[in-house]
């Protein structure tokens, strides 16, 4: 398994055009460039279809966006979390704002995505949210008011209570799970701002893959870790 380290970047690629297919691989190939070259780690959450080959092009840790808690039996149409971990990737976000799902099923699919190996990164709106998640112990949470999402108002600003809120009921709760921050990183300085409020890294999307050079963003933000 390729290993994450904090502070972590995790760059989702969402369904956006820019990061589908041979346009996945050149990005993932970019975020690879940057963690060589500044030594932070760099995590890529790409479509299903382009898991594998992202896999097979760089060596940078892999992220499903989601999986179904089921058994490989008959669920057609739906995401095996075996199928995930045998394309390559290490982890997969779980309840993202655009792939809600209920506390019961959040707790089904971290329990799965342990049975095979994959890292759980959930996905949560508030504090109360962050607390619950907590306690079906992941092995990250990422904090993103969906409100600001795609806005490139950064939570770690526009609300930086809920953040370190979160970084202190979470903590108190299980120590050992990581704290992402997301929704509008879109510059070093947000990047550095979350850091500051206690977080181990962020979860990024269009500040990354709608820029009009990557390679120079994602190379700032790393550079807001390095040098902090």
């Amino acid at each position: 398994m390729t290993k994450v380290h904090t502070p972590l970047i995790l760059v989702n690629f969402k369904t956006y055009s820019e990061a589908t297919g041979k346009k996945a691989v050149k990005l993932a190939q970019t975020a690879e460039k940057v963690s060589l070259e500044t030594e932070v780690c760099i995590g890529v959450a790409p479509q299903f279809v382009d898991i594998a080959p992202i896999c097979h092009a760089v060596s940078v840790p892999v992220f499903a966006q989601h999986i179904d808690p089921i058994a490989p039996v008959s669920f057609t149409g739906h995401i095996l979390p075996e199928s995930i971990r045998e394309a390559g990737a290490v982890g997969t976000l779980i309840n993202h704002s655009e792939r809600q799902l209920t506390l019961a099923d959040i707790d089904a699919t971290i329990k799965r995505a342990r049975e095979t190996d994959l890292l759980s990164v959930v996905c949560a709106n508030n504090t109360s949210i962050s607390a619950a998640a907590a306690v079906l112990k992941p092995n990250m949470i990422a904090v993103e008011p969906p409100e600001l999402i795609g806005t490139r108002i950064p939570v770690s600003k526009a609300k930086p209570e809920v953040v370190s809120g979160t970084v202190e009921i979470v903590k108190r709760i299980n120590p050992d799970v990581v704290i992402l921050c997301g929704a509008g990183i879109t510059t070093r300085e947000d990047v550095a701002a979350a850091l500051r409020l206690g977080t181990e890294g962020v979860l990024v999307a269009s500040g990354i893959v709608k820029a009009k050079d990557p390679y120079k963003v994602l190379l700032e933000f790393a550079e807001s870790i390095t040098k902090a």
